[in-house]
């Protein structure tokens, strides 16, 4: 069974930076894809970035060229770098594997404001 435990969220001023982290464990941690995605209040959960065993990470528009997706296959954890953040990156943020039908961490709160 794949249990994902997501960290790192807080308040964070506008421009500033965060590293969120998601621990993984009960897989073959290696061949899975991961993904992060978030939710904001009164919005639906979207998809913002995935990185594969292997080959380029993707990203959403809304988030390109300020999030990295990053993995450390020893560690079993995945992380997501968060730079010049802002108020509408405000939501909490899931891991996932397996898509929207396989399993999510309970998510970790970022909110980004002055």
């Amino acid at each position: 069974q794949v249990q994902l435990l997501e960290s790192g969220g807080g308040l964070v001023q506008p421009g500033g930076s965060l590293r969120l982290s998601c621990a993984v464990s009960g897989i073959i941690f290696n061949l899975q894809t991961t993904s992060w995605y978030r939710q904001g209040p009164g919005k639906q959960r979207e998809w913002i970035a995935s990185i594969r065993f292997a080959g380029s990470p993707n990203y959403a528009d809304s988030v390109r060229g300020r999030y990295t997706i990053s993995r450390d296959n020893a560690k079993k954890t995945v992380y997501l770098q968060m730079n010049s953040l802002k108020p509408e990156d405000t939501a909490v943020y899931y891991c996932n594997q397996g898509g929207l039908s396989g399993a999510w961490g309970q998510g970790t709160q970022v909110t980004v404001s002055s």
